[in-house]
């Protein structure tokens, strides 16, 4: 079970990461990110 958790949870950060990855830096700019700041959100959104 924690490996199947452990995988999904990989693959919720790496589609986050994708995602956030194609906005332009202004789009991420209103949501108050940063280039950055992509890792950090992605592990935030897999917790």
């Amino acid at each position: 079970m924690n490996l199947a958790r452990s995988f999904n949870n990989w693959r919720k950060y790496r589609q986050t990461c994708s995602e956030l990855g194609r906005m332009s830096d202004r789009e991420l700019n209103d949501l108050g990110i940063g280039r950055a700041d992509i890792p950090y959100v992605a592990r935030k959104a897999v917790k």
